[in-house]
């Protein structure tokens, strides 16, 4: 076997082997994964895939819907279980790290595979991997769309490239809404900047677009049109100039929370990163002059695509460490560059380290007790509740929504203080509905748990006296919580357990 055969063979193995290896050791954990999964889970079960429900009565506006069907989807083809959560981050993992090795091919040939590997085992993409948020899949909808745009500029300029381009953004668009489109702000700058220039904004793309990515706004926002001012003011607006989702909104929060996850996340190739970065005032000299541009195109479209979407970030005041997921495609190809500018042999056996290490975090993960970890409230639950289980009911306490794929039983978060009940239009409410409002509801079947707080067990037991009800407790508290079901009086108390 040649060494380039050894080399692509290698480059699969390791990919491949990041990409699935105990994909579904791990259980989910709260908020994020277990958040997106029970609503690809509800949606899976409802049959809606329009409307995405954090209960069958409560819909879930957060983000746009492409996450939830990619998760449901995988749900429906592999069942109820973690790894089929996991399937879709997976599979972005993978066509992130084919679309960087395709752009390589274009920017810096000579270190394309290498460009593809410093991608997939850089710490920050291959923890991403494995979990359920909406970063990964608009990670790969972003990188894709920039392969395209290179392929318009170095290579065919085929109109279908555009199409592909706009397709993609698309995607990126139903996956996260407006922060989709920040790779956008460097093929602008690149295409003022560097000349000739393409013809990125063809109307056939713009159309594409438009059909793909505006179709389910526009048919929410016209069934509830109380949706637009949520979308526009607090998804837009307020998360960009307010603090209001407490998101490290503090004047010195970009640094706290993008700095190190730049740094640590580019591990073990930060140091080829760095050395590209030190070389960028040379260039900048450079690019005053149109001629040091057109002679320069790739540093700066590298630097134009990590520095103008993380300017944004920086200024926007709801940080949080996945955001800059996307930008590690061109810093693993300014590390590629780097690497090509050494010379010499590329660096494999940093792998021979890092990858078991990258491993072995996941078996480690795996194994820690952690209170997020939603199959562990599954497993204190059943250990408390003999018997079927079809719904959790949380009282003022933290939601485990992961509960809806370990127990496969519905999730709901009530209060003890009086709501409006929700009618369908009401837009992310904060609880789902009042406590007295569940017990309306529900049919004491013998299948409904209730969890609550300890240091809130004695008013809840008042709340369901006042209300002819009596709340009895399974075993012994768990996490600070008590796990309870409620029985009217008079009726005998479905596997009773015992007071705390």
């Amino acid at each position: 076997m040649t060494t380039v055969r050894m080399q692509r063979t290698l480059v699969v193995l390791v990919v491949l082997t990041l990409a699935f290896a105990f994909l579904g050791s791990r259980g989910l954990w709260d908020p994020d994964e277990g958040r997106y999964t029970n609503v690809a889970a509800n949606m899976l079960s409802s049959g809606d895939w329009l409307v995405p429900h954090r209960t069958h009565d409560v819909g879930h506006w957060t983000k746009p819907p492409l996450t939830y069907w990619a998760v449901a989807a995988s749900l429906a083809v592999f069942g109820m279980n973690t790894w089929a959560a996991r399937i879709p981050v997976a599979l972005a993992y993978l066509l992130s790290t084919w679309c960087v090795w395709r752009i390589a091919l274009r920017l810096v040939p000579e270190r394309a595979r290498f460009a593809a590997i410093a991608y997939a085992t850089m710490l920050a993409p291959a923890i991403a991997s494995q979990l359920v948020t909406t970063d990964f899949l608009l990670a790969a909808w972003e990188t894709l769309a920039m392969w395209a745009y290179v392929e318009l500029r170095w290579g065919s300029g085929r109109l279908g490239w555009d199409a592909l381009l706009w397709t993609a953004f698309a995607l990126a668009f139903l996956t996260k809404g407006p922060p989709g489109l920040l790779p956008l702000l460097a093929i602008v700058f690149v295409e003022f900047a560097v000349t000739p220039r393409r013809r990125v904004f063809h109307p056939l793309g713009l159309f594409v677009f438009a059909a793909l990515a505006l179709w389910w706004f526009v048919v929410v926002v016209t069934r509830n049109p109380a949706l637009l001012h949520y979308f526009l003011g607090m998804e837009v607006v307020d998360r960009f100039a307010t603090d209001e989702f407490r998101r490290n909104g503090q004047w010195y929060g970009w640094l706290a929370v993008y700095g190190p996850t730049l740094v640590l996340g580019a591990l073990p190739w930060t140091v080829l990163w760095f050395g590209w970065l030190r070389g960028l005032p040379a260039h900048v000299r450079k690019w005053r002059k149109p001629e040091g541009r057109a002679n320069d195109p790739v540093d700066l479209l590298l630097a134009a695509w990590t520095f103008l979407p993380l300017l944004v970030f920086c200024i926007a005041r709801s940080r949080l460490p996945l955001y800059v997921l996307p930008l590690f495609a061109p810093v693993a190809l300014a590390v590629a560059v780097r690497s090509a500018e050494i010379g010499g042999p590329m660096p494999w056996r940093r792998l021979v380290a890092w990858v078991p290490l990258l491993i072995g975090l996941r078996l480690v993960s795996a194994t820690i007790d952690s209170p997020q970890d939603a199959r562990a409230w599954a497993d204190a639950i059943r250990a408390r509740v003999p018997g079927a289980i079809d719904q959790v009911v949380f009282v003022d306490d933290r939601m485990r929504y992961g509960l809806r794929l370990h127990l496969n039983a519905d999730v709901e978060d009530v209060t003890l203080a009086r709501v409006p009940k929700a009618d369908g239009t009401s837009i992310n409410p904060h609880y789902d509905e009042d406590a007295a409002t569940e017990l309306v509801e529900d049919h004491d079947d013998g299948a409904s748990v209730w969890i609550c707080k300890a240091e809130a067990w004695h008013d809840v037991q008042r709340y369901m006296a006042a209300r002819q009800h009596r709340a009895q407790a399974l075993g012994a508290p768990y996490r600070g919580s008590i796990v309870f079901r409620v029985a009217p009086d008079g009726a005998e108390a479905a596997h009773a357990g015992t007071s705390p």
